[in-house]
């Protein structure tokens, strides 16, 4: 560990006198908590100093505080130690280039075992145990990450794909150049995916929102199962569809491909559908729900394309579900009458509207920006 630049080394009058001045007499409690720093960090006492993290767990006062009374001792005097920096005086401590690199790559590292996730207080506990620094506040690490947009505190739930793998590029390249195609009536492409959402009903009635006050919520509630939703979503007409169903079997699915063909687009010559590869998304679940003639009368109305396995991401319907869980479903709804009336409402004024996805990545841009999703090919 570095040597520490500020040595605490009282006189036998210095340390009587901040002996006396914390256990008699009344005073602010800084200065209290001053004297028995400079007591606890004296090197002339029979234990030696004190380190600062120990002196900071006893006395329940940041390392930078403790830096700075010690600071303030050697430059100072006794009496300037024991009082405040005037406000306009204090100047925040900061890491050098080479300190922030090595908390940067501490934040990146897994977390000791005991905890979930990295905090402010573990990673400067840590940066001192590995000497990086000879002591350092929670708060100077909160602004190094203010200053660099970092959020270890945040994780996102991500589904990655795997590197090298032709069969994700094949569905992936194929996916995108049917976003490519122009619009067409005769021909639509149309995006199709699947949600749930929780019905939950208020036990107590919420508080009304007042001037400094949110709405209340009480924290009880009542389950009242869970809903299917199916979405449909054509980008170049600008339209959505939302079905709420009480599940998602095969026969759910192949009864919304059948709405599809004959609802939607009666007098489409072929409708191209792309989704993802979930178990019931399947020609063959047109012949479980209906019989063979008109399952294939359905299934000679649909091209079926396919989003790659881990690459969801790629399906705009997921895009529009994300829209539709911020803008409708962050809420409880209690029941799934409820539920549909408020989706009605949602999909025909963002159909009104025209809202829809300007998708501009395309394969040339993939094959640049994932190139580590390519298999590498030898000559």
């Amino acid at each position: 560990m570095p040597k520490k630049k500020y040595i605490v080394s009282l006189t036998p009058e210095e340390r009587s006198y901040l002996e006396k001045f914390t256990t008699t007499g009344k005073t602010s409690a800084y200065k209290i908590n001053h004297a028995r720093i400079l007591l606890l960090a004296d090197t002339n006492n029979e234990e030696g100093g004190w380190i600062d993290p120990a002196i900071a767990s006893v006395l329940s006062i940041s390392v930078s505080t403790i830096e700075r009374v010690r600071q303030r001792f050697v430059e100072e005097g006794l009496e300037p130690a024991l009082s405040r920096q005037p406000q306009s005086q204090r100047k925040p401590r900061r890491l050098d280039g080479e300190q922030e690199a090595h908390l940067i790559a501490i934040t990146c590292s897994t977390p000791p075992s005991g905890y979930s996730r990295w905090t402010l207080r573990v990673l400067a506990q840590q940066l001192v145990e590995l000497e990086f620094v000879e002591s350092i506040s929670h708060e100077t690490v909160r602004q190094t990450f203010k200053k660099n947009e970092l959020k270890p505190w945040l994780n996102e739930s991500w589904v990655i794909p795997p590197e090298a793998n032709a069969a994700f590029v094949c569905h992936m390249e194929d996916v995108l150049d049917i976003y490519k195609r122009p619009y067409d009536p005769q021909y639509p492409v149309v995006c199709f995916d699947e949600s749930s959402k929780q019905l939950v009903a208020e036990i107590i009635e919420p508080l009304p929102m007042e001037p400094d006050q949110p709405q209340r919520y009480d924290y009880q509630y009542e389950r009242n199962g869970v809903s299917n939703l199916f979405m449909f979503f054509e980008p170049l007409a600008a339209w959505r569809h939302v079905e709420v169903t009480h599940q998602h079997t095969a026969v759910d699915y192949a009864q919304q491909m059948k709405y599809l063909v004959d609802t939607r687009y009666p007098n489409a010559t072929k409708i191209t559908i792309v989704h993802d590869q979930l178990n019931t998304h399947v020609p063959a679940s047109l012949y479980k729900a209906f019989e063979p003639a008109e399952a294939k009368r359905i299934f000679d109305k649909i091209e079926f394309r396919y989003t790659p396995k881990h690459g969801s991401w790629l399906n705009m319907a997921e895009i529009e579900f994300s829209v539709l869980a911020r803008e409708c479903l962050d809420r409880r709804i209690p029941d799934q009458v409820s539920l549909k009336t408020e989706i009605a409402t949602w999909q025909e004024r963002r159909n009104h509207l025209l809202r829809t996805v300007d998708w501009q990545f395309t394969s040339v841009d993939a094959r640049i920006k994932l190139k580590r999703l390519y298999p590498s090919i030898l000559s």
